[in-house]
C-alpha cells in the first residue's frame, strides 16, 4: 500500500503535509520498529533462539560496536530516535537500507513461542519497500527530501522539475559527459550541500556544454549562443575575474543549474538529429 494517496491528497483538499522534525522522529520510530519487528533486520542484527541463542548477523556479536563503526558515532545503538536531531535520523535511514532484507524461506518454532526464523533474505526487496515507505516521509520533511536507489539522501528537485532531473540522455552522448552530468546533479541536490557545491555544480554543467559549443549554431542562434555563456562567464562560474559577478543571491545559483541543465537536454537531442554532430 505505500506509495497510495488518498482523496484529499490527490484533490489538493488536505491540510498542511509538512513534517516537522518532532513528528519525523516518531515516524521513523515507526517504520524502524515495524522493520525490526517483521524480521527485515534478522539478516543484519542477527536473530535470538530459545533453543541456540544469539545467532550473530552481518553486524556481528556487538551490534553497538558496528553500529559506531559505520556511522562513527556513539549512543547510536539501541535506537532512540526520540534524541536524534536530523543528521543521526538520515545516518539511520541510510545504513537501514543497506542492512534491510526482507525475509524469505522460514518456520516458526513453537517452542515457548519463540518465533519465526528464516533461512533465506531477499535484499533487493525488502530495499524497495523500505525506501518507498521511507520516501513517503522523507518528500513531507522540511521542504522535501528522499533516499535515492544508491541508498543517499538528497534533497527533492524543485516543484515540477522531477521530470527533468530524471530525464535520460540521447544514446550518442559520450558516457564521460552522462557521467559528469549525473555528478553535477548528485553534487546539487546532496544532503547538506553549501553554496560552494552549487556553485561547483553549475560550473559542471558549464564544462559540459563548453565542447558542444562549435555545434550550437545548428540548433539554437548565435545571439542564443553568446547569451548562455555570458551568463556562465559573467556570473563566476566557469573563470575567476575581477570583473565577473560574485555576489548575488544564491537562488541565482538554482536557476542557473536548472537553465544549464535543460540547454543541456534539448541541444544534445537536436544535435543528435544533425549529421555528423556529436
Amino acid at each position: 500500500m505505500a506509495g497510495r494517496k488518498y482523496y484529499s491528497t490527490r484533490s489538493g483538499r488536505s491540510e498542511d503535509r509538512s513534517v516537522d522534525l518532532e513528528l519525523f522522529r516518531r515516524l521513523f520510530s515507526a517504520v524502524y520498529q515495524r522493520y525490526e519487528s517483521d524480521h527485515y533486520l534478522d539478516e543484519g542484527f542477527g536473530t535470538h533462539c530459545t533453543d541456540n541463542g544469539f545467532t550473530p548477523g552481518i553486524a556481528g556479536t556487538d551490534v553497538e560496536l558496528f553500529v559506531f563503526r559505520k556511522l562513527r558515532k556513539k549512543n547510536m545503538y539501541p535506537v532512540n530516535s526520540e534524541a536524534y536531531p536530523e543528521d543521526d535520523l538520515f545516518d539511520w535511514i541510510e545504513l537501514m537500507y543497506d542492512l534491510v532484507s526482507k525475509p524469505q524461506n522460514g518456520h516458526y518454532h513453537t517452542w515457548n513461542d519463540c518465533g519465526w526464523h528464516y533461512e533465506s533474505y531477499g535484499k533487493p526487496e525488502g530495499q524497495a519497500e523500505f525506501r518507498e515507505e521511507i520516501n513517503e516521509i522523507l518528500a513531507d520533511y522540511n521542504g522535501g527530501y528522499e533516499l535515492s536507489p544508491i541508498g543517499e539522501i538528497r534533497r527533492l528537485p524543485e516543484a515540477g522539475l522531477d521530470n527533468l532531473i530524471a530525464a535520460p540522455f540521447p544514446q550518442t552522448i559520450k558516457t564521460t559527459d552522462q557521467e559528469r552530468v549525473q555528478a553535477a546533479i548528485d553534487l546539487f541536490r546532496k544532503r547538506g550541500a553549501t553554496r560552494h557545491d552549487r556553485h561547483n555544480a553549475v560550473r559542471m554543467l558549464a564544462d559540459v556544454l563548453e565542447p558542444l559549443r562549435k555545434q550550437l549554431d545548428k540548433v539554437i542562434t548565435k545571439q542564443d549562443e553568446r547569451d548562455l555563456f555570458l551568463i556562465a562567464n559573467s556570473f563566476g562560474i566557469r573563470h575567476n575575474k575581477d570583473d565577473q559577478k560574485t555576489q548575488y543571491d544564491p537562488v541565482w545559483l538554482s536557476w542557473m543549474f536548472y537553465h544549464f541543465l535543460t540547454t543541456i537536454h534539448v541541444v544534445t537531442r537536436r544535435l543528435k538529429n544533425q549529421p555528423g554532430a556529436l
